[in-house]
């Protein structure tokens, strides 16, 4: 299986990682939501069909070193009450989507009308695994085990800060962990309500953590990797305030729509780690077959669809008891899934299928699949549910 994150791919991941940099516009179309258009959808590049695009020039070599560095993290020690993974009542970290406001004003074009156009190029100390756009303002970039950081801009494509993920996990409520070790940041979600980002770190480096995950795919519960974490920040301090432990490789991650659960998919022990956020413990961890990578939850946040990329299935998990029901025959190694708006249907990008599948989730069965390059690998999608941004691995685009 193709290795996603070898060094000898650096320079296409970042090549990648730009072409989902542009999909930091997508950050605009989110804000029609609020009213905000046009000032924020030139100043993000989402603008309507117009002659012309300019050319992207091409990228400058990534800095920085491939290796785990020693560097300490500058952020302060959690409080008592942070450095436990349970507290009894509701917690702060349970962030629901707010109310729309009735009298905000919303611009309705469809975005299957709009285009998008490079407007600039983000560079430097960065060797971006995914990039993930809050509904704040802020752009979350991953830099994996390359950098051990994670870069986070504004919407004027300015850097805020750089957080470093290494961390003491005794101090986070794991005594069997007294000293300090990296992560290696891969992918990131939101809380409902834009408070709270989290973070999987693929596994952890240093004292205690013997066996990581490996640099290309192949692995299975039988080679016995290492638990990982996920961080949760504040998005508004920009500081760690909880550290969940998960499976084995952690990839993806969701809150669900209801923002009381965090669901991870574990690569390497082939299952989905459950976590409460009120409590932040993980409540169970479900097989769902080999490789989960992508995740989407329903909007009544019963059902999560799990892409599997060792199958042609997705699994259905029923988040109230557990149980497990493949979706079959979707396509070759479903890798993303999305959740249209009104909850009828999953798009998924197939991998080894170049292109997305349209699954019908009522009656189990695709209706249609569309071509559209080489290795389709991360997607997003519009807030109108019109129209899907595919991430291509193999070309580039």
């Amino acid at each position: 299986m193709r290795s996603e994150t070898g060094p000898a791919d650096r320079r296409r991941s970042l090549l990648l990682a730009a072409a989902a940099a542009v999909l930091v516009g997508l950050l605009a179309i989110a804000l029609l939501i609020n009213g905000q258009r046009p000032a924020a959808l030139d100043a993000a590049g989402v603008l309507p069909p117009s002659p012309g695009q300019p050319s992207p020039s091409a990228l400058p070599s990534p800095l920085g070193s491939q290796s785990p560095t020693s560097e300490a993290a500058t952020e302060p020690a959690p409080s008592s009450a942070a450095a436990t993974s349970s507290a009894p009542g509701p917690s702060p970290s349970v962030d629901p989507a707010p109310s729309p406001s009735p009298s905000a004003p919303v611009d309705l074009t469809p975005s299957d009308e709009l285009r998008m156009r490079l407007v600039t190029e983000i560079t430097g100390r960065i060797n971006p695994k995914s990039v993930e756009a809050s509904q704040t303002g802020l752009v979350f970039a991953q830099n994996n085990i390359y950098q051990h950081t994670i870069s986070v801009y504004d919407r004027d494509f300015e850097l805020v800060k750089t957080l470093k993920d290494s961390l003491v996990l005794s101090d986070w409520g794991y005594p069997e962990y007294p000293e300090r070790v990296q992560g290696g940041p891969v992918e990131a979600a939101f809380s409902p309500g834009g408070r709270f980002a989290y973070v999987t770190n693929r596994s952890m480096y240093g004292p205690g953590f013997p066996r990581p995950g490996p640099l290309i795919d192949p692995c299975s519960p039988a080679s016995d990797i290492d638990r990982s974490f996920v961080v949760e920040y504040d998005v508004e301090s920009l500081q760690k305030t909880r550290v969940f432990q998960v499976g084995s490789l952690p990839k993806d991650l969701i809150v669900t729509p209801d923002g009381t659960t965090l669901l991870v998919s574990n690569w390497c022990s082939y299952d989905l780690s459950v976590v409460d956020l009120a409590s932040g413990e993980e409540t169970r961890r479900i097989d769902t077959g080999p490789y989960p990578r992508g995740i989407a939850v329903d909007p009544t946040s019963t059902f999560a669809y799990v892409a599997h990329l060792g199958s042609n299935d997705i699994a259905r998990v029923n988040l109230e008891n557990g149980r497990v029901r493949d979706v079959r025959n979707v396509g070759p190694s479903p890798r993303d899934v999305l959740m249209s708006p009104d909850g009828r249907f999953l798009y998924v990008s197939l991998d080894q299928g170049g292109g997305v599948a349209k699954v019908d989730i009522k009656e189990e069965l695709v209706v249609k699949r569309v071509a559209t390059g080489r290795e389709p690998r991360s997607m997003t999608m519009a807030p109108d549910g019109l129209s899907v941004y595919v991430v291509h691995w193999g070309g580039g685009t």
